[in-house]
């Protein structure tokens, strides 16, 4: 038996992959699922499989991006559902690892790239963020929320879902009408100009982005509320000043475990005496690791996703009580699905964009990201800080009070493209 065939009968046992071979060999591995369905793929050359054995994530991706590696039944997301599905987080079987030789160089790589300089940390944000904003437009909701949802059931659109988990990080916020709040890492500026509208306060959102920061200035000044809600184009590490309040959705994967320490003690700096913070971050569900190779090649270099155990020693010592943890499991898995099947209705427009292979790369991404949270060891937190242990309730019973009047209460959508300025 080669040692592909090994590799695919330890890998695939629930569900059904057929695979065709170079050369024209066909074989069938796993058992029928009507859960996971039936998958056939096929090889063009030799290279896939042996990068597909050396590194299963990143040979995959690779030859499905290069197009030697053919999905003839069903899509990329079933086959990487299939084979995740088989080697879940729990269970620990480790079958998709990269080699031991993979592995070492990916550590090697991991410990150069989390040196997060402020230098590269503008650079890396821009290598994904400053893409067409006609891309972001066809998959993301009409806030352009580029960060996990709040699903209160799997059922729910995904605007309002993105609207739910606006409205659930506002209520552990515990926001008064004329607080001063920073939103670090704003994107497009929805969440703050949310919080202002909602709360009555007002909001300071920075990022690295400058094409992120146009639209965020821009959005602010059509709703005319731009002397209530600014947005700076800043390094969190530069800024002075004090806040009330600190939200942070989706940045913290850019900081680098290097750097953690340096987030937390900045944050605690310009973080009132009686000031809370809450910091929503994709987290690990097990202990610290390194970056995939196909996420820091192509789509995130410089990011890491932190274990909580990276994420406690960053503020340890620093005299900030942490109020509330929320792990979201789910919720992800449940979000990039939305966006893979907006994505893939939006395939000729995508390859108008950029070409067929952009395309390639970026339904894999959706597509493996959805399946790591479905299958795999990532979740999010949500961790609220206080400074002062009588900032806030000592029960959570406001935060579902406040929750479900600011879900009741109807939130004006400010137009993010000119395409949505009669929305």
């Amino acid at each position: 038996m080669s040692l592909i065939d090994r590799f695919l009968d330890r890998a695939i046992r629930r569900g059904q992959l057929t695979v065709t071979f170079p050369g024209g060999r066909t074989r069938t591995y796993g058992t029928p699922d009507p859960e996971l369905g039936d998958v056939a793929i096929r090889f063009t050359d030799g290279r896939a499989l042996r990068q597909l054995l050396a590194d299963p994530s990143l040979g995959a991706a690779e030859a499905f991006m290069d197009g030697r590696l053919v999905i003839e039944r069903g899509d990329i997301r079933d086959f990487l559902n299939l084979a995740t599905a088989n080697n879940r987080w729990e269970e620990g079987r480790g079958t998709l690892d990269a080699s031991t030789l993979r592995r070492g160089i990916d550590s090697v790589r991991f410990r150069i790239d989390r040196i997060n300089m402020a230098r590269r940390s503008k650079r890396n944000v821009a290598h994904h963020y400053d893409l067409s904003d006609r891309l972001y437009d066809l998959f993301l909701d009409v806030d352009r929320q580029y960060s996990c949802a709040y699903f209160t059931d799997p059922s729910v659109p995904l605007e309002q879902a993105q609207l739910d988990k606006k409205a659930h990080i506002a209520a552990k916020l515990a926001i008064q009408p004329g607080m001063k709040v920073l939103d670090i890492g704003c994107g497009w500026g929805g969440m703050a100009l949310y919080l202002h509208q909602m709360t009555g306060a007002e909001v300071c959102g920075i990022t690295l982005s400058e094409e992120q920061l146009k639209v965020a200035r821009r959005r602010a000044e059509m709703a005319g509320v731009d002397d209530k809600v600014r947005f700076e184009l800043i390094d969190y590490r530069h800024l002075t000043g004090q806040f009330d309040r600190i939200v942070s959705v989706g940045m913290f994967e850019h900081v680098g475990p290097a750097h953690y320490r340096t987030f937390f003690r900045q944050c605690h700096r310009l973080l009132a005496p009686d000031g809370v913070m809450l910091l929503h971050t994709i987290g690990r569900a097990g202990g610290p690791g390194v970056t995939d190779a196909f996420t820091a090649k192509y789509i995130f270099p410089g990011g890491y996703i932190p274990a909580l155990s990276e994420i406690a020693r960053g503020h340890e010592g620093l005299r900030m009580f942490l109020t509330d943890v929320e792990v979201l499991r789910l919720h992800y898995a449940h979000t990039l699905a939305h966006w893979y099947d907006r994505v893939v209705a939006a395939k000729d427009a995508i390859i108008d964009l950029y070409d067929e292979r952009f395309y390639r790369i970026w339904t894999y991404y959706l597509a493996g990201c959805e399946v790591s949270f479905r299958h795999g060891g990532l979740v999010n937190y949500q961790l609220q800080y206080a400074r002062d242990r009588h900032a806030l309730p000592i029960t959570r019973d406001y935060m579902m009070e406040t929750e479900d009047r600011l879900r009741a209460q109807p939130a004006r959508p400010y137009p993010v493209s000119a395409a949505q300025t009669t929305v």
